[in-house]
């Protein structure tokens, strides 16, 4: 019986491949397209004939737009390390080349990488053309900076956007339909209650996150056309408050100028960068009166990136569009997180109260439960190994990746740049 089917299915998978091929014969098309069209087929014919067995990596290729930034190469680690073969694409407006050279210091291997801006349609174009085909894309690219946004709405609107809806007709001209978007928490606004789930309502107060709600409306749209074979399987992920670093220390959070994130900005004040933080509201109806936020780990969130994309890929989707939060479910306060520095770095903090910032609210925390019961999904990582793992990472690189001069000694960010 089994050593029969074994024959058996080569057969039938070889006879399948050879129709295929004779199919796409008869096709006008550009070679690149025909090579697309002809590897995707090619990997339904192992599906059909048992032979890839769904398992992780499988040397299909993901293309990684913004993976040299934080969670980008984070996630990049994650796909190397499953087998995964990876392209990333970035601008490196944000993020710097040196990135990957840390990347294949940890995973022994060196993604390909081409510095492309998303908005360049005929560079975008030549990048699918040249490359092998994709079989799913991982979306991090954009600029997201909440009080910069503010500044500089068009700049943010074109970059996010405009450079959204060029990636996506590259991926349907190259027949790549299946995606997963780095969104964020903020399209849920100023919720009025706690736990936050997926169906919360969606409202933005800046520029930055109405144009992750934008290109979440987008994704949605598109999710609904076509069918068959060329189906779209989107996956959205909305994020809430990524901190942490690899446990290596050779990869990390490395913003440049005054950080606009709470962690970065505390380990810092650490290494001696800055003179102290700035915690804007001590009365809020919380434990100790400081705001509280549902800080995540970056390793468990690069994991959820990881699971997500073999949900699309392999077809465990439920839907053609499924969204998910990515957080632990609980809150800490500004204070809290002072304290575990302290606690990981062996350094006191010096902070200063300063008045509420305009918009910001009391707590704000994930319901996960979805992620957990769809993706398999749960963040295992704790507040303690947030910190210890930044603190690695801050003290290895106590200047970032390219020690670029600092903002000026003491600075204090914006009201709108720290995200608390």
């Amino acid at each position: 019986g089994e050593k029969k089917m074994v024959p058996k299915a080569f057969a039938f998978a070889l006879s399948l491949a050879v129709v295929v091929l004779v199919m796409l014969s008869l096709q006008p098309s550009s070679p690149r397209l025909m090579r697309s069209r002809g590897a995707r087929m090619y990997r339904q014919t192992r599906c059909l004939a048992g032979l890839s067995g769904g398992q992780k990596g499988d040397s299909r290729h993901i293309l990684v737009t913004g993976g040299t930034g934080y969670i980008g190469s984070h996630t990049v680690v994650q796909l190397l390390e499953s087998g995964y073969d990876v392209t990333i694409v970035d601008n490196l407006v944000n993020s710097n080349e040196k990135v990957l050279d840390r990347l294949e210091k940890i995973t022994k291997k060196r993604p390909r990488f081409h510095r492309v801006d998303l908005c360049d349609e005929s560079a975008l174009d030549k990048l699918f053309d040249k490359s092998p085909a994709f079989d799913a894309v991982i979306h991090f690219a954009g600029l997201k900076a909440v009080g910069e946004s503010c500044e500089q709405p068009l700049r943010y609107w074109e970059n996010n956007v405009v450079g959204s809806i060029q990636l996506l007709k590259a991926m349907k001209k190259y027949n790549c339909t299946n995606i997963v978007f780095s969104s964020s928490a903020t399209v849920y606004g100023q919720p009025k209650t706690v736990p936050i789930t997926e169906e919360f309502p969606l409202q933005t107060t800046n520029p930055y996150g109405s144009t992750k709600l934008t290109i979440e409306h987008l994704l949605r749209d598109i999710a609904k056309e076509g069918g068959g074979d060329n189906a779209w399987r989107i996956v959205l992920l909305r994020y809430f408050n990524p901190i942490g670093a690899h446990p290596s220390g050779l990869i990390g959070e490395d913003p440049l100028g005054i950080p606009n994130n709470l962690l970065p900005y505390i380990s810092q004040v650490a290494v001696g960068r800055r003179e102290h933080l700035s915690v804007f509201g001590g009365d809020y109806e919380t434990h100790d009166g400081t705001g509280v936020r549902d800080y995540i780990h970056v390793q468990d969130l690069s994991k959820g990136h990881l699971l997500a994309i073999e949900n699309a890929i392999f077809g465990k989707m439920k839907t053609n569009c499924e969204v998910y939060n990515l957080g632990t479910g609980k809150g800490y306060s500004v204070l809290d997180m002072v304290k575990a520095f302290g606690k990981a770095s062996g350094k006191e903090i010096p902070y200063k109260m300063a008045p509420r910032r305009t918009g910001d609210v009391a707590e704000m925390f994930a319901d996960p439960s979805k992620a957990k019961s769809e993706l398999e999904w749960t963040a295992s990582l704790g507040i303690d190994e947030m910190c210890a793992d930044t603190w690695r990472w801050q003290e290895k690189n106590p200047k970032g990746y390219a020690g670029e001069p600092e903002a000026a000694e003491g600075e204090a960010p914006s009201p709108q740049a720290v995200r608390a």
